[in-house]
């Protein structure tokens, strides 16, 4: 059974708002190190917030990822999903804790096929509940549908499907300010536009009128996409328990 921990944040919103791809050239500054460069940090920013706790941030880190693989339905259901469509994942070598910048929690790395979980600001279990997610479902179109990161029709639509499926719910919309009391129907997909939109600005050089356009040539199919989970999960609901229990009705992973 999933934890209320899980549940809540499953599908949380700002927190993970920046994960970005690592492929990207204009995404490199947000992962030096994944590059062979070094974050550095002022001594002023070291004794004042205690940054440069590299050693001790990567164990908290991956720690954190164990706990979620071992005790979320949801990271146990991509995971499965992921082995289904021949991707397994071995988590020493396909999962990497590392200093980031601090407005990413997470990256897709296509080119070596490597989730990274951003160790100085994905720092809660919750937090690298959601990175790891989100960055699985883009795992889970590039190994799919073999997606091309640098096509920007192919990022946004990952993006879209990543928003989708693990972050809009109706409590991050309100936050975001896609939503009121009073408009409720079409807020879970203004959440979904704004959130996809922003993540692709963040590491493309496109105009708003630009990254618009690419919005109107692929969100309606790629909403409409709701592999592997097969449906949109509900904040505070069962459905992730659902999820994981009817995996193997839908071919992933194997009957009881």
């Amino acid at each position: 059974m999933a934890s209320e921990e899980f549940k809540e944040n499953s599908s949380a919103g700002p927190e993970f708002a920046q994960a970005e791809k690592l492929s990207d050239p204009e995404g490199i500054d947000f992962f030096p190190e994944r590059r062979g460069d070094k974050i550095t940090r002022s001594w002023f920013r070291i004794l004042l917030f205690g940054e440069g706790q590299d050693n001790i941030e990567k164990v908290r880190c991956e720690r954190n990822v164990h706990n979620c693989v071992a005790e979320s339905p949801l990271i146990k259901f991509l995971l499965d999903a992921l082995k289904t469509t021949g991707c397994e994942i071995d988590l020493n070598r396909h999962v990497s804790c590392e200093p980031c910048s601090k407005v990413v929690t997470g990256g897709y790395d296509s080119e070596m096929n490597q989730i990274v979980v951003c160790q100085n600001s994905a720092t809660s279990k919750a937090a690298v509940h959601g990175a790891l997610a989100h960055e699985m479902v883009h795992m889970f179109d590039f190994c799919r549908a073999k997606v091309d990161f640098k096509n920007v029709d192919h990022l946004l639509c990952s993006e879209i499907r990543a928003a989708n499926l693990i972050h809009c719910s109706f409590l991050s919309a309100m936050i975001m300010g896609t939503a009121s009391l009073i408009r409720i129907k079409k807020q879970h997909q203004e959440c979904v536009k704004r959130k996809a939109l922003a993540s692709v600005m963040a590491v493309r050089d496109l105009t708003e009128t630009e990254a618009q356009e690419a919005m109107d040539r692929v969100f309606t199919k790629c909403y409409n996409d709701l592999e592997p989970l097969g449906r949109r999960v509900r904040r505070n609901s069962k459905d992730i328990d659902k999820i994981y229990r009817e995996r193997y009705l839908y071919g992933y992973g194997f009957a009881p």
